[in-house]
């Protein structure tokens, strides 16, 4: 990755802390579960995109993960896949969701990272994006296939524009690369907590505990878990032993359930209300549970 591809970095991030630094330090000290929310930006469109960003920020969400739509997503599942479809053929494109995370940074307080694969960054240069991503507001980014080992350049382009860098981690990650990846990381590490790709599961999986086990070790960064997460018991379990949950399929889907529909952001944000609450079933949005819902 130009920039991004010239060995290990040696230097030190910015000492002031992050927007997502904060917004971790808050979680620790109210004692409770942060939740990191996932959207595919342009599904359905950018338009309502935005509204949905904002009403996740009014749900409670701690951190808005935005992902921008490429053409190979070969880590997402079939949710996110077809949300990536949906994207695309609407005219997202990176431009076009950096201009949205710039439209609604005003009305937003929770920090955005974006997520991305490398392709969409090489094409408009790593400086470029940079650039862009600074003027936009956006807090920080993951490139999810930039090897730990490859990522230090592309890591110091992001720091001296104030962007954290957010390192991917999984079961099959190396107990060094787990400690590169807190060298270069800042804001928080995500971990994978089941291998393949992404999508809903009925249960955490059995190793997340002993994943985020590894990571404190390598780190003192805040400890982020996805991948499977989509009710208010897997955000409780996740609790026990890792500073936030990550949701993506499971919202994925409930936007995709509404599509077009007048009460799409009305359903974007009582689900995401109901994952930070105690699951009763005076808190259940009826739809989230709907069998012909596949996630």
């Amino acid at each position: 990755m130009s920039t991004a591809s010239h060995g290990s970095s040696t230097r030190k991030g910015p000492t002031v802390p992050s927007s997502i630094s904060n917004a971790f330090a808050r979680i620790r000290a109210e004692k409770r579960t942060g939740l990191v929310t996932y959207v595919t930006a342009g599904d359905p469109d950018l338009a309502r995109s935005a509204d949905i960003l904002r009403a996740l920020d009014r749900a409670g969400a701690d951190v808005l993960e935005v992902g921008i739509p490429f053409s190979e997503p070969l880590a997402d599942g079939p949710v996110i896949q077809r949300a990536t479809e949906r994207a695309l053929a609407a005219g997202a494109t990176a431009a076009g969701v950096l201009d949205l995370v710039e439209r609604v940074r005003p009305d937003v307080k929770a920090p955005i990272v974006l997520f991305t694969y490398a392709n969409p960054v090489l094409r408009m240069g790593v400086d470029a994006f940079g650039d862009r991503a600074r003027d936009a507001g956006v807090d920080g980014v993951l490139v999810l296939d930039l090897p730990i080992e490859e990522a230090g350049g592309f890591r110091d382009a992001m720091a001296d524009r104030d962007i954290d860098m957010i390192f991917l981690l999984s079961p099959t990650t190396t107990d060094a690369r787990m400690k590169e990846a807190a060298r270069l990381g800042r804001g928080f590490l995500y971990g994978i907590s089941r291998l393949g790709v992404t999508g809903t599961r009925d249960k955490v999986a059995d190793g997340a505990e002993a994943l985020a086990s590894r990571m404190r070790k390598a780190t003192s960064l805040p400890i982020a878990l996805g991948f499977g997460i989509s009710s208010p018991e897997h955000v409780r379990q996740i609790g026990r032993f890792a500073d936030a949950a990550v949701v993506g399929s499971g919202l994925v889907g409930v936007i995709a359930e509404a599509g077009q529909s007048p009460d799409l952001i009305e359903r974007v944000e009582s689900y995401v209300r109901w994952l930070k609450s105690d699951g009763s079933k005076e808190q259940d949005p009826s739809y989230v549970r709907r069998p012909g819902l596949a996630l």
